[in-house]
């Protein structure tokens, strides 16, 4: 039986390809709608996205960046509805929260949310599925974003409870083994979302790949290319991984390229950035809770006009790159017609 199956749908593969080959009228025709379709549902957003954030400190700052970076390519009507934080919280705490208090099921009740934007702490969660539910049923086009976030403490444990005290240097890891690791996470992240989307029957919950976009700026770090960071540890307040404001924009920059489904390069050096200040001391094993000395603090680096602007640049390349390359984004780039 597998391989009758086998044998037919290499029959029809080849007839297909014959099709293409000489040409065939139809079969063009009917390759270039589905193409066409696929492009009306990757196609950039006009209109302002009503957007509700549910996450932790790994997460939350993406509510007002890309609110801002919103306005900043002209979406005047681009609506910050809501933010619920809770720190080192899984989903399902955010569904959790009680009736009373619980604004993000209140806005997915109004159908007052166009994008609702998540992160688990490793594994997704039931709440996912149950706030996608909720939103799908007040609002059958939202779309609910799952960021894929750097791996913390740079390694993947999905472990609880979590260990937040791990000695951690960023400077001495090795990035072929992180990108071995986070291609595990993201795998596991991809095979949850498929799941969902097929029990909904519909694509409406996508993965954003932050984590790859973190890693492409990594290796961009280590090969001496990123303008104006010169350490791993620019990218990190900690050894658990807190986000510095280089990896904050480039997390805000891959979540507007999903909602609005259009590239960021171009935007203006976020106010991030410009208040960003490199520590350059060298930081070997900072403890968990670190903050830096007066000392230190009296030594931080501004970046210079022209680094801004060219990390700025760097940042929106990567986050357009790795949002239009991965599979469960749901965008791509536009495709070149015949």
């Amino acid at each position: 039986m597998v391989e009758h199956v086998r044998s037919g749908f290499r029959v029809r593969t080849v007839a297909l390809f014959l099709a293409v080959l000489v040409g065939n009228p139809l079969v063009l025709a009917q390759a270039d709608s589905a193409a066409e379709q696929s492009d009306k549902q990757s196609a950039p957003v006009t209109d302002g996205q009503r957007v509700f954030t549910c996450g932790h400190s790994f997460h939350v700052f993406v509510y007002r960046l890309v609110g801002d970076m919103a306005k900043a390519a002209g979406f005047e009507d681009h609506q910050s509805v809501g933010l619920s934080g809770i720190g080192g919280s899984r989903v399902i705490q955010h569904w959790d929260v009680p009736e009373e208090k619980n604004k993000a099921k209140a806005a997915l009740r109004a159908g007052n949310v166009d994008v609702l934007t998540l992160s688990p702490i490793w594994l997704p969660d039931a709440g996912i599925e149950k706030l996608a539910k909720l939103g799908l049923e007040h609002n059958p086009e939202i779309r609910v974003m799952v960021q894929e976030f750097w791996l913390p403490n740079d390694t993947y444990e999905p472990i609880y409870p979590l260990d937040v005290r791990k000695k951690v240097n960023h400077n001495a890891t090795d990035l072929a083994d992180l990108r071995e690791n986070q291609a595990r996470y993201l795998h596991d992240l991809d095979d949850y979302v498929r799941g969902i989307n097929q029990e909904l029957g519909k694509d409406i919950v996508f993965v954003v790949p932050v984590g790859q976009a973190a890693l492409a700026l990594r290796e961009k770090i280590a090969a001496g290319k990123a303008p104006g960071l010169k350490m791993q540890w620019d990218l990190f307040r900690d050894p658990w991984g807190h986000a510095q404001p280089p990896l904050t924009v480039l997390s805000g920059y891959c979540h507007f390229a999903m909602i609005y489904r259009r590239s960021p390069i171009g935007l203006p050096v976020p106010k991030d950035l410009v208040r960003y200040r490199r520590i350059t001391s060298d930081v070997g094993l900072r403890k968990p809770g670190w903050r830096p000395s007066p000392e230190e603090v009296a030594k931080a680096e501004s970046l210079t006009e022209n680094e801004r602007e060219n990390l700025n640049r760097l940042l929106q390349e990567l986050a357009w790159e790795a949002v239009t390359k991965h599979p469960t984004s749901g965008i791509k780039a536009p495709r070149t017609k015949r």
